[in-house]
């Protein structure tokens, strides 16, 4: 079926404007307007196209645009399907941060905000939820997601090694009887050459003119390196980067306060796009704090844009790169197992990530401790605080018990944070 690059530019540009509710919400989307509605794509190529994004770094429904894009129309077909899945949350995510930091001290937004909070640590745990149920279905995997929590909760291991002490666990421990078959041909390798260094070339260029401009020492080039990172390691899906960078953005850095990081989550919750755009968030508020020698306003827009930037050029190169690869890996066993291992890792690294958000959001003092080794967060049972501790409460009931969506919750529980700081 023959698609005009003109209705396809259009039917992007509104599944980049309609693309609430997170990953699952997002591919849900798509799969209703390219499979069901459109039939661009057959569910059999859609469906193997998300198996295999979900192998790359990145948010996977992103990742799924550009390829579905890059097999209706080639390069541009990918660039405007991936550009245009970001772009108009990004664009609003702009605008909220700048009212954020605008905005703090202002009775109305404290409160929505406060509510925010409550809504985003129930959202966390329903993610844990539903990911445990899809990943933990062996010993093994049950036994990789309790090594995963131990290793980041208690010893502070890295994300990064996290993921690829799973991926090989998963690897090597899945017997594959399928001959590994060379996969694509000449053409296909130098396709995924010219990918990898158009760009690698695209995701440094900004990098490089940061070091040129302000130096290493500046906090631009402390974003463009810490998220360059990050795009490389994103393997299981936002919720799972996001204890790691929450951490590292607050504790590591000092960018920001544990309860500003929950805002963030909650309003990339609430806004359409993919979920990782919370990193923008995170890069804005960083250079507004520390904006010598730009204004705050201005140093906060580059910052914001130089963090979308990296964050989301790496996963569409790996995407041009790959895509004429896709077919040949449909039955690579020790790459699904690698991928199980990787899924389970990251519902402990979430659970991590649920009981980090659920201390610094119902107690009004937490505080790293260390014991050799060791790592683990006190607080005081005295100071939890009862208003919070109640949102979460009304949250849960929302979205676990009556099934309410996302972005209603969030709203209710925005409506109920302003009206408890102005009655209380």
């Amino acid at each position: 079926m023959a698609v005009s690059f003109g209705e396809a530019l259009r039917v992007w540009f509104k599944i980049g404007c309609l693309g609430f509710g997170g990953p699952a919400g997002q591919i849900a989307l798509m799969h209703r307007i390219l499979v069901d509605e459109k039939r661009w794509v057959e569910e059999s190529r859609y469906l193997h196209a998300l198996n295999f994004c979900m192998l790359l770094p990145g948010p996977e429904a992103q990742k799924l645009a550009t390829y579905v894009g890059w097999l209706l129309h080639g390069t541009r077909g990918g660039l405007v399907a991936g550009i245009l899945f970001v772009l108009p949350g990004a664009l609003v995510m702009l605008g909220v941060s700048l009212l954020y930091a605008l905005g703090q001290g202002i009775a109305a937004v404290d409160g929505a905000l406060f509510g925010i909070k409550a809504a985003v640590l129930v959202i966390v745990v329903e993610a844990l939820l539903r990911i445990g149920r899809r990943g933990l279905k062996t010993r093994l995997m049950l036994g990789v997601a309790a090594a995963a929590f131990i290793g980041i909760f208690f010893f502070a291991l890295p994300f990064p090694l996290i993921v690829a002490g799973a991926g090989l666990v998963g690897y090597f421990g899945t017997e594959d009887k399928v001959a590994m078959q060379p996969a694509g041909n000449s053409a296909a390798w130098r396709q995924a050459a010219r990918a990898m260094l158009v760009g690698l070339l695209l995701w440094l260029t900004p990098v490089a003119l940061v070091v040129f401009t302000v130096g290493t020492h500046h906090v631009l080039f402390d974003i463009a390196a810490f998220f360059s990172k990050l795009a490389v390691v994103s393997f299981g899906g936002a919720y799972a980067l996001l204890a790691y960078m929450a951490q590292q953005a607050v504790d590591t850095y000092g960018w920001m306060s544990a309860p500003e990081m929950v805002d963030g989550l909650g309003l990339a919750e609430t806004l359409p796009g993919p979920l990782i755009k919370v990193t923008q968030f995170v890069g804005f508020l960083a250079a507004y704090r520390d904006p010598a020698p730009f204004s705050p306003v201005a140093a906060a827009v580059i910052g914001s844009a130089l963090t979308t930037w990296v964050t989301f050029v790496p996963p569409m190169m790996l995407i041009f790169a790959g895509a004429p690869f896709i077919e040949q890996l449909r039955s690579n066993a020790r790459l699904s197992g690698a991928l199980g291992a990787v899924t389970a890792a990251v519902v402990g690294v979430i659970l991590n990530l649920t009981l980090w958000f659920a201390l610094h959001v119902l107690f009004a003092r937490v505080e790293e401790t260390r014991a050799g080794p060791l790592r683990w967060y006190a607080f005081d049972p005295a100071e939890l605080d009862w208003k919070a501790g109640a949102l979460a409460l009304v949250a849960a009931v929302l979205m676990l018990r009556l099934q309410r969506g996302l972005v209603e919750t969030v709203a209710v529980m925005a409506l109920a944070g302003i009206l408890l700081r102005f009655l209380l």
